[in-house]
C-alpha cells in the first residue's frame, strides 16, 4: 500500500542535467512515485528569471529538463509533471505569504548574503523574495516531503515557518509544516571533475568539470580521461585527494562492487594506474548515460507526447493547487460574497 503522502519537487530549466542530478536526486523521484501516491515534479521555470534574461533560450532548456525526467524515469502516470507557470495559484500564494514574510529574514538567506557579495551582481527583489516564491511552490500543494539538498535545507526551513505563520495568523492549522525527506540513505554527492572536492554542479562555468545527461560517448570518455586525481599514492593506505576520493566516489555509482574493490585494493598496495581506472569509469558510465540520452533525443524530437505529459501534469496540479487556495482564500477573508 502507498504512502498518501504529499511529496513535492522541482528544478530551475537553467543548464542540462548532470550525473550528480540523476544519481542524488531524479532515481529517488523515480522511486517515490512508486511509494507514494501523491508526487508532484514541476519545472520551475518563473525561477529562472532571477538570473535568466534570454528568452530565446528558455525553451529549449525547459523541453531538456522535461525531456529528461522522462528519460529518467518518472511517468506521468504515476506523478503529476508540471510547469510552475501553468499554475496561477502558485504567483497567488505568493503574494499573500510576501504579506507575512519580514525583510530582515529574508536578508539572512545564505543565498542572499552570496549574491550581495559578489561584486557587479545585480540583486532583483525576485532573488530576495526567492524563498518565498520557493515557500508558495511547496505549500501549494499542502506538502508533507520534499528531497532538498543541504544548499536548500534554510529555504525548506523558511517554508516551515511561512506555514506556521500563517496558520497561527489566520487561526487554523491548514498548511503542515513540510518536512526533508529522508531516503533512508546518505545520498551520493557526485564531485566535479576538477579535483577540488566540491559537488557537480550545473551553474558551474566549466562544462567539463561535469558530466551531462546528454554527453556523447566520445565527450564522456574524453571528461573523464582529462579529470584532475593526483601523481598516484607513494606509501601503502595513503589518504586520498579530493580529485581521488571524487573518482571512486564516481566509480562506485557506475561500477560493480567487485571492481571497485579492485581498484581500493590496488590504490591501497599503490599499484594503481589511473588511466586504466578511468578507462573503466568512462566504460561503466557510458552504459549508464548513453541510453538516457538516446531516450532524451527520442522524446525532444516527440513534441506531442511532450505536450501531452505537461497538460495532464497542469490538470492534476491545478485541481490540487485550486484546493489549497480556497482554504486559504477562506481564511484570509477573501470571500466577498
Amino acid at each position: 500500500m502507498k504512502n498518501k503522502e504529499i511529496v513535492l519537487s522541482g528544478v530551475r530549466p537553467t543548464g542540462q542535467i548532470h550525473f550528480g542530478n540523476y544519481y542524488g536526486a531524479i532515481r529517488n523521484f523515480v522511486k517515490m512515485q512508486e511509494d507514494f501516491d501523491h508526487c508532484f515534479f514541476f519545472i520551475a521555470d518563473y525561477h529562472s528569471f532571477t538570473t535568466q534574461k534570454d528568452a530565446s533560450l528558455l525553451p529549449q532548456q525547459v523541453r531538456r529538463i522535461l525531456a529528461t525526467y522522462l528519460a529518467c524515469g518518472l511517468d506521468p502516470n504515476k506523478a503529476a509533471i508540471y510547469l510552475q507557470s501553468d499554475i496561477p495559484q502558485i504567483p497567488e500564494l505568493y503574494l499573500l505569504l510576501n504579506m507575512i514574510s519580514y525583510k530582515g529574514e529574508l536578508e539572512k538567506v545564505p543565498t542572499f548574503k552570496e549574491k550581495i557579495r559578489q561584486k557587479n551582481q545585480s540583486v532583483n527583489a525576485g532573488l530576495l523574495t526567492y524563498p518565498v516564491l520557493m515557500a508558495a511552490d511547496i505549500l501549494i500543494h499542502r506538502s508533507n516531503k520534499v528531497p532538498v539538498g543541504k544548499d536548500q535545507q534554510q529555504h525548506l526551513e523558511m517554508a516551515r515557518d511561512l506555514a506556521g505563520r500563517f496558520n497561527h495568523t489566520f487561526g487554523e492549522d491548514w498548511f503542515p509544516e513540510p518536512q526533508a525527506f529522508n531516503f533512508k540513505q546518505e545520498l551520493a554527492k557526485i564531485m566535479s571533475l576538477d579535483g577540488s572536492g566540491a559537488k557537480m554542479s550545473k551553474s558551474d562555468n566549466n562544462p567539463n568539470n561535469s558530466i551531462f545527461m546528454g554527453d556523447s560517448d566520445k565527450v564522456i570518455e574524453k571528461k573523464i580521461k582529462k579529470a584532475t586525481m593526483d601523481a598516484g599514492p607513494t606509501t601503502p593506505n595513503s589518504e586520498k585527494s579530493p580529485g581521488v576520493v571524487g573518482m571512486f566516489g564516481l566509480m562506485r555509482c557506475v561500477s560493480a562492487p567487485d571492481v571497485v574493490e579492485e581498484y581500493e585494493k590496488q590504490y591501497n598496495d599503490c599499484s594503481i594506474k589511473y588511466g586504466y581506472m578511468k578507462k573503466q569509469i568512462a566504460e561503466d558510465l557510458i552504459k549508464m548515460v548513453a541510453p538516457i540520452r538516446d531516450r532524451i533525443e527520442d522524446l525532444e524530437r516527440d513534441t506531442a507526447t511532450m505536450k501531452k505529459v505537461i497538460t495532464d501534469g497542469k490538470e492534476q496540479a491545478y485541481e490540487s493547487a485550486e484546493k489549497t487556495m480556497e482554504g486559504v482564500r477562506r481564511l484570509t477573508g477573501i470571500q466577498y460574497f
